[in-house]
């Protein structure tokens, strides 16, 4: 049995399983987000898959949030101003309450954002907000955040689940969480007391694997589903679903192989470089056939603000047949006793096993045998998959920092320490084109092409729109059809 019937007999017994029902337009409205089932989750302490997230985003608020264009728009605040410089932002904060009805004021935002930024914080998003030197509440309804140096897609940053503020593992709102069950939450829209109209509908949350959440949709049992990837595409492909019913969002960022050690031939930045150009980049993208989806050779995604023309290693204008010939005589000058062998670790799905099958195929015939591992267990390689948060040049920078990365550069760290202080654009700017010329040459990562985000839309939900950030806040979801 081939892999597409393979694929199409996981999806029949799981649509079996689930039974079948037309689409509805009354009634809750099914969210099946591919992860985890959905909890609350404090984002500074663990990470969040897309039905933690999708909750998070649904219950509790940031200072901003994205809209279903993933434009911003006030949340807790409601109102702010920026300062001339972009150094300073005065937040006015709306009259907001927790779930036990008392106020929510400036101290506790900012003892919240401040958790975020500690040392003691996990938070994702902590890299990149450093230029953040101090944030202080100046009433109890305003607070100001000042900035180390402007940035001006700062606000992309606060719009995110993960800056969501939390009190005692609750958020306020606006949706909160009415009922659990087995592997989902219902949510309500509570109504205010002098608000007419008809009520919205409740959300029904469930987390699921991405083979039954494509068989709920597929059955009508859902009306959204979110949080796909490219590892999971190929399951809305052997369902064949109606490709109006498939929305992919515009995201940019990292989406390649990161270096997990330098060591023995790995170690010499040439063979790193051998193994980034032997691979066809243009075959993955038309195999993973997603609307606009370009190869890339270049560490940032071409577009960032801050850095409008990133770097390109000198091999990325060269026929693949060159390039590969090239490598080939890389890896050859080792003067290896046995061919070299590296580890990939990825995590499980079609896609991710596809794309694996490509690089093989590229690196033997460069001389290279790889393995694919699982994504926690020791490797020469791991796959990055991860969408940019905001258009900031740092946020790929920063993943190859002597911090987190194992093959890094002290020099590229500095640029990026100056860049961070940089009290001007321009400085910024050319310090991040300092950075990014230095780890292109060094080549701690293996860019492919963008990300892939996924979700599968009924037509119910009319408010649906496709983003850079591949967020679908709950209450932009939702239009009743008549």
């Amino acid at each position: 049995m081939g892999t597409r019937s393979k694929l199409r007999a996981t999806l029949l017994a799981a649509a079996l399983a689930l039974g079948a029902c037309s689409e509805q337009n009354e009634g809750p409205v099914a969210v099946s987000a591919i992860g985890a089932p959905p909890r609350p989750a404090n984002p500074n302490l663990q990470p969040m898959d897309a039905p933690t997230a999708f909750l998070v985003e649904a219950t509790a608020q940031g200072l901003v949030r994205f809209n279903a264009e993933g434009d911003i728009e006030p949340a807790l605040a409601q109102s702010w101003i920026v300062s001339d410089d972009g150094l300073r932002y005065t937040f006015r904060l709306r009259r907001a309450a927790w779930a036990d009805g008392s106020p929510v004021t400036a101290q506790q935002v900012v003892a919240r954002l401040r958790a975020a930024l500690s040392r003691a914080s996990r938070n994702p998003l902590k890299p990149v907000l450093g230029a953040v030197a101090d944030i202080v509440p100046m009433t109890d309804s305003v607070l100001e955040i000042s900035l180390r140096g402007p940035r001006p897609n700062f606000l992309q940053l606060l719009a995110h689940p993960e800056m969501a503020v939390i009190r005692d593992g609750r958020g306020t709102g606006p949706y909160r969480l009415a009922e659990t069950g087995p592997g989902w939450l219902r949510l309500t829209l509570p109504r205010a007391e002098d608000e007419s109209g008809p009520e919205a509908p409740e959300i029904l949350l469930r987390g699921e694997p991405a083979h039954l959440a494509v068989a709920r949709f597929a059955a009508g049992d859902a009306d959204l589903v979110v949080g796909g990837t490219a590892a999971d595409l190929p399951f809305v492909r052997a369902a064949a679903l109606p490709a109006a019913r498939l929305a992919f969002d515009p995201v940019s960022g990292l989406f390649g192989l990161a270096f997990a050690n330098n060591e023995g031939p790995l170690a010499d930045a040439a063979v790193r470089r051998a193994m980034a150009m032997a691979i066809d980049r243009d075959g993955i993208a038309a195999a993973i056939n997603v609307p606009r989806l370009a190869a890339r050779t270049s560490l940032i995604s071409p577009g960032v603000q801050e850095l409008p023309t990133p770097a390109q290693p000198d091999w990325a204008a060269a026929p693949l047949t060159t390039r590969r010939e090239a490598a080939a005589r890389t890896v050859a000058e080792l003067g290896l006793e046995a061919r070299l062998r590296v580890r990939v670790a990825m995590p499980e799905g079609p896609g991710y096993r596809l794309l694996f099958a490509y690089l093989r195929r590229d690196w033997r015939m460069i001389g290279i045998d790889a393995e694919r591992v699982p994504a926690g267990a020791p490797a020469e390689l791991r796959l990055i998959d991860e969408v940019a948060p905001s258009n900031l040049g740092s946020w790929y920078l920063r993943h190859f920092t002597c911090e987190v990365s194992r093959v890094c550069d002290a020099a590229a760290d500095q640029a990026l320490l100056a860049a961070r202080l940089a009290p001007r654009p321009a400085e910024r700017q050319a310090q991040f084109a300092v950075a990014d010329r230095i780890l292109t040459e060094l080549a701690p990562f293996i860019p492919l092409t963008a990300p892939v985000r996924w979700s599968l839309v009924s037509q119910r939900l009319a408010n649906f729109r496709p983003n850079p950030f591949a967020r679908h806040p709950a209450g932009e979801l939702i239009a009743e059809t008549d």
